[in-house]
């Protein structure tokens, strides 16, 4: 297991609950009955209770432990109900609010709000954005921060040793326009917003006991390209660092210039970050979805996330592609985040 020990340790002495908003999928199932068999933490399953007991039934797993709400009959939905109203005052109404808490995503995401639930996890078969949008409506984002963003930790053992890195972001934002307001002044630029997502990263690369040395990419090395991410990049590293002056962050930097003393020593000697960084940050998407890919499939490195950060609480999304060991995986880092 490597990196999830100290979680683990963490989880066993100080007990979360998580809630899974698809409660009868058979991935779900037997991760709930290895977290259960393992006492790792409490278990909320969302959905039918007859389908959910089917379900498990039918696949071998013990979910005895677990508690399985369905909306349709939970007895404080009034309760949520009200409490959602308030929260989106203005945005939606009482009725759009109910019908909204009877799809498991939302339903879950109170339960989160309430304290009926310490961190969800989702997306097994719900889409990325039926798992964020709740989180931004309910959860909402932490004082100071103006987005939610995402990062992978990946880790892998190499001649002996363990080597984790971070990413970011790599799924949730796909670009970094400015803001503007009716009148067209910018409110938040583009390289801010590209900042928070750097300084999180940093902090959830942190968590994972990963020192950050953050490089912003591009494909240009302190200014040696121009046009495309080139400015964003290179203003990212500047706004990061008055969010906080403290982290160590350097940029804007190819790929090889971050990675590489060799080339670090020709192109930026005097970098703190080139050639020794552990915690990427992105200025696009695809760039960022497909460099942790590659370094997944010709690197070697085990990838856990997306891990979403911003948020005031744990809300965690899986790929619909996942399988039952990255739901046990995912679970263990969700619910580990929880205060």
């Amino acid at each position: 297991m490597g990196m999830f020990d100290k979680l683990i340790a963490n989880l066993k002495s100080s007990k979360k609950t998580i809630v899974f908003t698809e409660g009868s999928d058979p991935r779900i199932l037997s991760a709930a009955d290895r977290l259960i068999k393992e006492n790792l933490m409490g278990v909320i399953l969302c959905g039918n209770v007859d389908e959910v007991k089917a379900a498990a039934k039918n696949g071998g797993f013990n979910i005895d432990g677990a508690e399985i709400v369905d909306p349709a009959t939970y007895p404080e939905m009034d309760a949520l109900v009200a409490q959602m109203f308030e929260l989106r005052k203005g945005k939606m109404t009482e009725d759009e609010c109910r019908a909204a808490l009877a799809k498991s995503n939302y339903f879950g995401t109170m339960l989160v709000k309430a304290g009926k639930a310490d961190a969800l996890l989702g997306g097994a078969t719900y889409s990325t954005a039926d798992t964020v949008r709740p989180a931004l409506q309910i959860i909402k984002t932490k004082k100071g921060s103006n987005l939610v963003s995402s990062s992978f930790i990946l880790f892998r053992e190499k001649d002996g040793k363990e080597e984790k890195i971070a990413m970011g972001d790599c799924a949730i934002n796909l670009s970094y326009e400015d803001t503007v307001d009716k009148e067209g002044n910018v409110v938040l630029t583009g390289a801010r917003k590209l900042a928070e997502v750097a300084v999180e990263t940093a902090k959830t690369a942190d968590f994972f006991g990963i020192d950050p040395k953050v490089a912003v990419l591009s494909f240009s090395t302190y200014g040696s390209g121009k046009g495309g991410t080139v400015q964003l990049s290179h203003d990212a590293v500047i706004e990061a660092r008055k969010i906080n002056p403290d982290l160590v962050i350097d940029g804007e930097f190819q790929f090889d210039a971050a990675v590489s003393a060799e080339v670090a020593k020709t192109k930026c000697p005097d970098s703190k970050v080139a050639g020794q960084a552990n915690t990427f940050i992105f200025p696009l998407i695809e760039a960022g979805n497909i460099g942790y890919k590659i370094a997944q499939r010709l690197g070697g490195y085990e990838a856990y996330g997306p891990i979403l950060q911003g948020l005031n609480a744990p809300i965690n999304d899986l790929s619909r592609g996942c399988n039952a060991d990255e739901v046990y995986k995912m679970a263990i880092i969700t619910a580990g985040m929880a205060n």
